[in-house]
């Protein structure tokens, strides 16, 4: 099974997403840096919704497990 590009670390008592690590990068990011670094092009497999008012990073619908945000 092909490694996951990007891991949820922790999440909000809501259930939001708010620490992730790039696996392939070894790189720890807070919510709004993986944002900013979707918005800026560099995670093509995802994308960025407000829910709620905030800016919630999400994988892009498709065929693949591999890129879900668990």
């Amino acid at each position: 099974m092909a490694r996951r590009r990007i891991s949820v670390t922790s999440e909000s008592v809501t259930g939001r997403n708010e620490s992730f690590h790039d696996n392939f990068k070894n790189l720890d990011m807070t919510r709004p840096q993986f944002v900013k670094s979707i918005k800026a092009g560099e995670y093509e497999n995802y994308h960025v919704r407000n829910i709620n008012g905030i800016d919630t990073p999400v994988s892009n619908p498709d065929a693949s497990k591999n890129n879900n945000l668990d």
